[in-house]
Parts: C-alpha cells; sequence; structure tokens
C-alpha cells in the first residue's frame, strides 16, 4: 500500500472519492434505521414514566382506604361516646350537667356526619382513579406492546446492517490513512456542513452533482486533467471528473459486493 506521501493529485483524488462513496454507503444504513434508535429510547421513557404513575395511583389508592377505614373507626368511637353520654344523663343531677352531655353528644353526631361526608368524597375519589387506573393500565399496556415492536423491528434492522457497518468503517478507516491529513480535515468539515454528506461528487451534465450552477468549461478541463484539486465555488464541494467517479464507482461496487 502506498504511502500519503506517495500519492499523486490523481491518486488523492480517487481515494477522496473511494472514501466518499464508502462513507455515503455508511450514511445509507443509518438511514435506514433513521430516528428508530430515538423512538425506542423515547418509548422506554414513556412506558416508565406511565409505570410510576400507574404506581402512584395504586399507592393512593390503598392510601384512601386506609383513611377510610380510620374515618369508619372513628365513627364507632363517636357512636360510643354518644351512647355513653346518653347513659350518663340518666343520671344527672341537674339540667346544667344535662345540657353539657347534650352538647357533648351533638358534638359526637357533628363527628360523624363529616367523617361520613368524607369518606363518601374519598368513595368517589377512589371510583375516579380506579377509572384513571384503568385508562393508564390500558395505554400502558398499548405503549409497551408498541415498544416490543420497536425493539424487535431495531434489532432485526441491527442484526441486518451491523457486519455490513462493522466493515464499511473499517474500510473508512483504511481510505482516511490514504489522505493527509489537511485533506482530510477539508472532507470531514464539507462533509459535515451539507445536508447529503457529499464532500466530494462528480460533474454531471456541466455541473457538480446536485448543483444548478455550470461549471466553467476550462475548470472542466482542469478537473478532468487530475493535476490539482479543486472545488465547486458555489458549495466547496471537491470536485472529480466523470470517467473517475465511474471508474471508482464500479470498484467500489466490487468491495461492497463481498459483503
Amino acid at each position: 500500500m502506498a504511502t500519503t506521501k506517495e500519492l499523486s493529485v490523481e491518486d488523492k483524488l480517487r481515494a477522496l472519492y473511494d472514501l466518499q462513496l464508502i462513507d455515503s454507503r455508511i450514511d445509507e444504513i443509518r438511514n435506514v434505521r433513521g430516528e428508530l434508535p430515538l423512538e425506542v429510547e423515547d418509548l422506554e421513557d414513556e412506558v416508565a414514566g406511565l409505570s410510576t404513575r400507574l404506581d402512584k395511583f395504586k399507592s393512593d389508592l390503598v392510601s384512601i382506604e386506609e383513611q377510610i377505614k380510620a374515618k369508619k373507626n372513628a365513627i364507632e368511637d363517636h357512636q360510643a361516646a354518644i351512647k355513653r353520654y346518653t347513659e350518663q344523663q340518666k343520671n344527672v343531677r341537674n339540667n346544667r350537667e344535662f345540657n353539657s352531655l347534650s352538647k357533648e353528644i351533638e358534638f359526637q353526631e357533628l363527628e360523624i356526619q363529616l367523617a361520613e361526608k368524607h369518606i363518601k368524597e374519598m368513595k368517589a375519589s377512589i371510583e375516579h382513579k380506579k377509572e384513571v387506573v384503568a385508562s393508564s393500565k390500558e395505554k400502558l399496556e398499548q405503549k409497551t406492546s408498541h415498544l416490543k415492536h420497536k425493539k424487535a423491528e431495531l434489532n432485526d434492522i441491527m442484526a441486518e446492517t451491523q457486519k455490513e457497518e462493522a466493515f464499511l468503517m473499517e474500510k473508512s478507516a483504511e481510505y482516511e490513512a490514504l489522505i493527509e491529513e489537511r485533506l482530510l480535515a477539508a472532507y470531514k468539515r464539507i462533509r459535515s456542513s451539507v445536508v447529503n454528506g457529499l464532500a466530494v461528487v462528480s460533474i454531471e451534465r456541466g455541473a457538480s452533482a446536485g448543483s444548478f450552477f455550470t461549471i466553467p468549461p476550462q475548470t472542466q478541463v482542469e478537473i478532468a486533467s487530475r493535476k490539482k484539486i479543486l472545488t465547486d465555488e458555489h458549495s466547496g464541494r471537491i470536485l472529480v471528473d466523470t470517467v473517475l467517479a465511474a471508474e471508482e464507482k464500479e470498484k467500489m461496487e466490487k468491495l461492497f459486493a463481498k459483503m
């Protein structure tokens, strides 16, 4: 394998275009996965959130049931107190004692009414929360099922593409090693600044691929001569001639066929 210093301009252009073809193939693989990994992550967060919410509602139901039980016990205590005060009224010595006990009985009765009101409200709250729990359970089951499906889909894609991506990543590193550091940095900078990741493009119908701006005939001749590395003044992309591009595409297709 030739070292970086031994590469001619033409060899550099070929190495750059080969690297572009490999990296574009990697981009295609990752595009197949698309937003799926993020979608799976979002679904996992949503399922976890729904599960936590459901657990809280269940805990609230237990707490309310305990509060109802406490109120019922309190009602029994108030009823016992009423019974006790009523018995005491039979043995009072004067009206003042009788009235005092009557007030105590009245207070206990009010406490019973208040407790019964609270129990009624809590039972209504239980019914509402039970509806929410049922709804949350259904939503959780749907989201869990959806997550399972998406995970399986992602695993299938990963299984299909992981080997190919690993092979291409290895080849990308090999071709990067052929290219001088300054040129490689320029390639990566251009790639990161364009939406489709194309830093090296061929001339198509007198313009750089994907561009509507015509390249002057003299510049096209210079590109075809492969004596220096030229860029498109509009997009900044590195340009190669159509013949070189076709040759390298054929070579790379053979390489990809080995996967």
